[in-house]
């Protein structure tokens, strides 16, 4: 039977998320239900909400979001192996794809050829029905596409995993970051403060760029050995030629030149924060004269992100979160815009029946 969920919606652009009661498909034999206990709130959920991204992802309303779920397993299919009822598991950004493309077959769901099904503001690829997200009570997922949370590691900060986790995970690993590498990561938010914790763990020597003084203190918390000023001349002059590798968060425009001198020969700056036109204009002369490289990188695949999770789990690395009531989402998107969050917002979703 189809399950009557309740959960948060937008109905519109410029209306609130308010409480919203929707149908979820039929469990499948290949299924899991999941119970929701905690979902992470991120920039893309608030971008979509907004339709900040019509150009290329419109926001078809009603719309509830959320990609950041951790939860509680209900029941499953008849063929699901792996999952049993009460297991602690996630959903990330994904819920299917069409797993016979190249991208698919070498493990790199989130460049499914077809698409992959992505978990709000999307249409179910078997049953053409709407894909609807975490902030609600439930979910339904076909299990190659659940993951396992580990034992010990704390629910609520597990959450931001499954979304800023894998996006700064995935190119550390694309590029090798580990012992003695030097990786340099621009901006301090959500997926900065990954970045950092990541790095550090991989054993990396880890430099955080930043335009705000006063952030050193956090910053040598979660990993950074160094901290470079970046409106400082001096200080930028100081790490010319330095970093194999710059994990770039900024979530706005802003001029990648900058950063392009302070690249070792054959390094590589990575782009993750954000989608849109740049400016000013690129600089070939560093890339060309230093065969370095300018990237971008999205999510991970499945086994990927399975693999950041075991990692957290065997490292005890989790997001740094403020947990909220369903009932102030709309208060902590606005904060989100101000950077007041340090560094992640994570929903109670045992909030929704209070």
């Amino acid at each position: 039977m189809t399950m009557n969920i309740l959960g948060y919606a937008a109905q519109s652009a410029k209306d609130a998320l308010a409480p919203f009661r929707f149908v979820r498909r039929d469990q499948r034999p290949d299924d899991v239900v999941i119970e929701i206990l905690y979902c992470g709130i991120c920039h893309s959920d608030l971008h979509t909400v907004r339709n900040d991204w019509s150009g290329w992802f419109p926001t078809v309303y009603p719309v509830v979001p959320g990609h950041e779920i951790v939860g509680r397993v209900l029941s499953v299919g008849a063929e699901v192996k792996g999952f049993k009822p009460g297991d602690h598991v996630g959903v990330g950004c994904m819920v299917d794809s069409c797993q016979k493309c190249p991208a698919c077959g070498q493990g790199l769901e989130q460049h499914c050829e077809e698409t992959a099904t992505f978990t709000y503001n999307h249409i179910d690829r078997r049953d053409k029905m709407p894909t609807y997200g975490g902030y609600s009570e439930k979910i339904v997922v076909t299990e190659k596409f659940v993951l396992k949370i580990p034992d010990g590691l704390d629910l609520k900060g597990a959450a931001p995993l499954l979304c800023v986790g894998i996006t700064t995970w995935s190119p550390l690993r694309r590029w090798k970051a580990g012992k003695g590498s030097k990786v340099a990561v621009v901006g301090l938010g959500g997926l900065g403060h990954m970045a950092l914790k990541l790095a550090k763990a991989l054993g990396a020597d880890v430099t955080l760029f930043t335009r705000s003084p006063g952030k050193e203190k956090d910053a040598r918390r979660l990993g950074a050995g160094n901290i470079v000023l970046s409106t400082d001349t001096g200080q930028m002059e100081a790490v010319k030629g330095r970093f194999e590798l710059i994990i770039d968060t900024v979530p706005y425009a802003h001029d990648l030149n900058l950063y392009l001198a302070s690249l070792s020969t054959n390094g590589t700056q990575v782009l993750l924060g954000y989608l849109g036109d740049l400016e000013p204009t690129l600089s070939t002369v560093p890339l060309v004269m230093g065969r370095r490289a300018v990237a971008g990188s999205v999510i991970g695949g499945i086994k990927e992100t399975q693999e950041v999770l075991d990692f957290c789990g065997e490292h005890g690395i989790t997001s740094d979160v403020e947990v909220i009531n369903i009932q102030d989402v709309n208060k902590a998107y606005e904060r989100m815009l101000k950077g007041d969050v340090k560094y992640r917002f994570v929903i109670d979703m045992a909030s929704l029946k209070s």
